[in-house]
């Protein structure tokens, strides 16, 4: 048995949006950055780490798909999810003001993210690897044109004074995390909701997926999210991601997942984990938080 660290593993730099989630999630432990996700997925399978954060869809970006590829690959277990608000701050050196900016860095999807701020603020828009990490080359420049977006959490790690709050767009922007360890977690039936997560490929048969999914709706069993995506550079060889609200001892989830493997093959149960309280809320909380 390998040791605990009390160490959870992200993707990206200190200060990263994954970091403010390990610290919402799991305050008592401490984040871990990593260059990659397979650097974070490794951390945990090695024993760095006990568990590792993984974004998997955004609200409004949709989903991380690196991770649809990459995690049917991993020997981990989602043990839980997280949903983190994503709010946007406008961040330069000391001395910098709104006034003096004129180019802001972020990643790709942040400055997708804050498209009508930066243009009314009449910025550069140029894209970096990441935020945290476009914070962080400004952490000791003196030039005041310049300018990032990234999270409160960047702009206090780096130094670096925030000209502008609620730089995002849309005040709904949410992240939905899972959280992998290298054993299953699985909560027992009755303990409220609980958050199946599994993988499939269907067999070559007309109407496989249509007949493989019918159990679900005749069970009563609420599936609340569906991905298809190619795998091994193949056309034809579709494998499909799905979340369900049921446990595996369930008798309708069993009945329906019976159903599936008539017609599905290279089936694998990724993760039984507790539902997030974020899913009963909704994204009015988020809202709200926004508002404020």
């Amino acid at each position: 048995m390998t040791k605990p660290t009390n160490l959870i593993a992200f993707q990206g730099s200190a200060g990263a949006y994954s970091n403010l989630a390990c610290l919402a999630a799991y305050p008592e432990m401490t984040p871990l950055p990593c260059n990659s996700f397979e650097g974070a997925f490794d951390a945990v399978e090695s024993g760095k780490a006990d568990l590792a954060m993984i974004p998997i869809e955004n609200s409004i970006a949709g989903r991380v798909a690196d991770i649809h590829h990459l995690l049917p690959g991993t020997g981990l277990h989602i043990i839980g999810e997280h949903f983190e608000p994503v709010r946007h701050f406008l961040m330069a050196p000391k001395g910098a003001t709104l006034q003096s900016i004129k180019r802001v860095r972020s990643h790709v999807h942040a400055l997708g993210q804050c498209r009508k701020s930066i243009k009314a603020l009449g910025l550069e828009a140029i894209v970096h690897v990441d935020t945290a990490g476009a914070a962080a080359d400004l952490e000791h420049s003196t030039d005041l044109a310049e300018a990032a977006i990234a999270s409160s959490l960047a702009a206090e790690t780096y130094g670096l004074q925030i000209l502008q709050d609620k730089m995002e767009d849309h005040a709904y922007n949410t992240t939905r995390f899972i959280v992998l360890s290298r054993e299953p977690a699985m909560p027992n039936l009755g303990d409220g909701t609980t958050i199946t997560t599994f993988i499939f490929r269907v067999r070559n048969v007309p109407a496989a997926l249509y007949k493989g999914l019918g159990g679900f709706a005749t069970n009563g069993v609420n599936m609340t999210k569906l991905e298809s995506y190619m795998v091994e550079g193949e056309f034809f060889a579709t494998q499909f991601y799905a979340d369900i609200e049921g446990h595996p001892d369930d008798s309708r989830v069993k009945l329906a997942l019976e159903e599936l493997g008539f017609f599905s093959r290279e089936f694998r149960l990724l993760g039984v984990y507790s539902a997030s309280s974020f899913r009963e809320q909704g994204f009015q909380s988020a809202q709200e938080g926004a508002d404020d």
